[in-house]
């Protein structure tokens, strides 16, 4: 418990090349450039990297899909037996997971992004492209920061949906933390794409900022790793 803590408050005491500093293109190149408003198209991009972690995850995903369309398919056949009660608790996990999962999925970034050092933290999203975030303006990110960031939502859903199943195992409400832990791995998937970008360059310093007023995130490697 306590290295635990240790490890999170190093996260925040790690000090970062500040934005002035990486935006030095003699010590800094700028590898991409994210706008906001177009994440959906970025992501996309970024899935036809040959990565081995995109790779991982879409095997993961895959397997996610297909558990949960095999409960769904199941709880309708139990329903047409004449017991609703698994139907009822897939319903409600689909209700639970595009309303309030998405909340707790950012608050879960927030925490994270607070647990680095970030003090200017925001979520929002732009409902029409179903885009949801949690930003810290102008605050700089490194590897290990942005992937304890990225992680934290996949992580303690996938451990909570498990401690459901545990518990409801041989009863009805099994199927509400197994259709939640199923529909969640597609939210994960834009944090694991973005992640990505950060072992695209192995043996590399990579660091990453957003600018709220831009709307944009911006990821640079520093050109000369070995260099103090």
């Amino acid at each position: 418990m306590l290295k635990t803590s240790l490890k999170l408050f190093s996260l925040s005491k790690i000090k970062n090349p500040s934005i002035e500093a990486l935006q030095k293109q003699e010590e800094y190149e700028l590898m991409a450039e994210l706008s906001h408003p177009q994440i959906k198209d970025f992501v996309k991009e970024q899935i036809k990297d040959d990565s081995k972690l995109i790779k991982y995850f879409m095997i993961y995903q895959v397997l996610m899909v297909l558990l949960g369309t095999f409960f769904l398919i199941r709880s309708v056949f139990i329903a047409f037996d004449g017991n609703t009660r698994p139907l009822l608790y897939v319903i409600a996990a689909v209700v639970f997971c595009f309303s309030f999962l998405i909340i707790i999925h950012e608050l879960l970034h927030a925490m994270g992004l607070k647990l680095t050092g970030a003090s200017h933290i925001k979520i929002g999203g732009i409902a029409k492209k179903f885009i949801f975030y949690a930003e810290a303006d102008r605050h700089v990110l490194n590897r290990k920061q942005f992937a304890f960031i990225a992680l934290i939502p996949l992580i303690v859903v996938k451990l909570t949906s498990l401690a459901g199943i545990i518990i409801f195992r041989n009863m009805p409400a099994l199927y509400f933390p197994l259709m939640v832990m199923c529909i969640h791995s597609l939210f994960c998937a834009g944090d694991i794409i973005m992640l990505s970008i950060f072992y695209r360059f192995p043996g590399s310093e990579l660091f990453t900022y957003d600018l709220s007023e831009k709307r944009k995130s911006y990821f640079y490697k520093k050109t000369n790793p070995g260099q103090e």
